[in-house]
């Protein structure tokens, strides 16, 4: 009795107890981050930029989410004709959702509408996405490793690069299984409570890592991260901060290897938190460190607000059916059937 009880407790707080973790951490890094900024004074010097830089930072943002979804069309290939244009809308939805809800809901949705648009199962297109995540994380680290070598960095960033390393090189372990030894992967997961699911998972992950696109979208990675520290140095430059393009790479690193863990919607809090770690190890002071991180999240916010829109109203969809759908799809592929594994339901 007391085991069914402990059973239900923990239904009952699993929907609401991780993201109000999550909204912890952003709640407390933005206090960190805006405690004893004058917002009087340092307001008006948000609008003392060089709108060509902003405007240019605005676009290479942007334009790294069409990389992304040309680097997912093609690692799609050898499964469906996942369409460029197609996967840029999925993608810019799942952005849109990321902003609005937490824990990056956004990339269970966008597999979800990729899934729905070219007929593959669910688990198929989740798979995709934890190639790209595996692609990123390998990227990620190697960056963190050439930013130790460009400047002293906090220890603790040191251990989530080894934590992330780790995941990655285990993650590269089970895709390497499923690429070149298809029998013993399906083997092993037909034991698991998983298995029809993993059986597609397994399906793909071999087509996908057997096809010439594989190494193609792996290149396109590369491409995809460099690309994302253009908007750091335009906005660098838009106020004149005098910073290098190396530093406007490490900062990069340091913010997408703290924000690594889900947080709040948007990764408010955390974003503004790891951009400041980065600019104060390059001597700039707080306040102009928090004025940069500020104007930097509006930078790669709104953009995103407004793309996601669009592609959701070129769609049909509404964000909150795609969460409740996309939430079943994954109850469906749930071990414990009946188990929420994501966000409560509207």
């Amino acid at each position: 009795m007391s085991g069914q009880a402990g059973g239900s407790l923990r239904r009952s707080l699993s929907p609401w107890l991780v993201p109000a973790i999550g909204y912890l951490i952003s709640i407390a890094s933005l206090v960190w981050v805006y405690w004893g900024f004058d917002w009087k004074t340092e307001l008006p010097r948000l609008a003392r930029a060089d709108w060509r830089w902003v405007a240019l930072a605005v676009f290479c943002d942007i334009l790294v989410y069409f990389i992304q979804g040309w680097r997912w069309s093609l690692l799609l290939r050898p499964l469906a004709n996942a369409g460029f244009f197609r996967s840029v809308q999925s993608i810019f939805i799942g952005l849109l959702a990321n902003e609005v809800l937490p824990l990056r809901s956004g990339e269970v949705i966008r597999g979800y509408v990729q899934a729905k648009w070219v007929r593959l199962p669910f688990s198929k297109v989740l798979s995709s996405i934890a190639i790209e995540r595996l692609f990123d994380g390998a990227i990620l680290t190697f960056g963190f490793y050439l930013a130790t070598l460009y400047v002293e960095t906090p220890g603790f960033l040191r251990d989530i690069s080894f934590t992330l390393t780790l995941i990655v090189v285990a993650a590269a372990g089970l895709v390497a299984l499923a690429v070149f030894k298809k029998s013993h992967a399906h083997a092993a997961v037909s034991r698991s409570r998983w298995a029809a699911a993993l059986r597609h998972v397994v399906e793909g992950l071999h087509e996908m890592g057997r096809s010439r696109w594989f190494a193609t979208s792996a290149a396109v990675s590369v491409l995809y991260f460099s690309l994302q520290v253009a908007p750091f140095y335009a906005l660098m430059r838009a106020y004149d901060l005098g910073l290098s393009l190396g530093a406007a790479a490490v900062v990069l690193v340091i913010v997408r290897l703290g924000t690594v863990i889900p947080q709040g919607p948007g990764n408010v809090g955390g974003f503004q938190f790891f951009t400041v770690a980065g600019l104060l190890l390059f001597g700039l002071n707080k306040a102009d460190a928090a004025n940069f991180a500020t104007a930097m999240f509006v930078v790669i916010t709104v953009p995103l607000w407004l793309g996601g829109a669009v592609a959701a109203a070129l769609a049909g969809v509404r964000l909150r059916d795609l969460q409740r759908r996309a939430n079943r799809k994954l109850q469906e592929v749930s071990p414990i059937q009946g188990t929420q594994t994501g966000p409560p339901k509207a």
